[in-house]
């Protein structure tokens, strides 16, 4: 990102290829809409372009590209205020055998329900997570990408897991 600042432009190519798939990631598990997501990874490339001045390279890459993530992800939902789309369970595929097919819709009601708990958690709970448990950033990042202390993403990332499991919890029993 340095080389971009001084004018190297052809080095975002480069970083587009190394980050595209961690933030297409990061955008689709905060609002499991594909093609929401391609987009606003092309908007914080635009935006890591247009304010390449801003980064100082004090700070990890990594922390100041998810920073302009978090802030593109927010200007978006405050400009149009969607509404978050849910992963559809109509994607199993029969296999051919009863018993792979009963394991494969218990795993994929599990995955449904870890992202209903998910998409049920304030955003500031399920971004830390996404960031710490997804995107395996270290605390460190996350404290700069949010603008605190390293102990205090720490903190923030067990409640929110704490949070998360009494969620997912709550939805498994009301299944039962």
């Amino acid at each position: 990102m340095l080389k971009v600042k001084t004018g190297d432009l052809d080095k975002m190519g480069l970083l587009y290829e190394r980050h595209k798939k961690r933030l297409f990631g990061f955008f689709y598990n905060m609002n499991q809409n594909a093609s929401l997501s391609e987009d606003l990874v092309q908007n914080v490339f635009v935006r890591m372009l247009k304010y390449k001045h801003t980064f100082t390279g004090e700070g990890s890459f990594a922390a100041w590209m998810f920073r302009t993530a978090r802030n593109v992800n927010y200007d978006h939902f405050r400009k149009n205020k969607n509404s978050r789309f849910q992963e559809d369970v109509s994607s199993l595929q029969y296999r051919g055998n009863e018993m792979e097919l009963e394991e494969e819709i218990d795993k994929k009601e599990s995955v449904v329900q870890l992202n209903l708990a998910l998409q049920r958690l304030p955003e500031d709970k399920r971004e830390v997570l996404l960031l710490s448990k997804f995107r395996e950033l270290k605390f460190s990042e996350i404290g700069e990408i949010l603008g605190c202390s390293e102990g205090a993403a720490k903190v923030k990332a067990h409640r929110a897991l704490k949070e998360l499991r009494s969620v997912f919890l709550q939805l498994e029993n009301k299944e039962l």
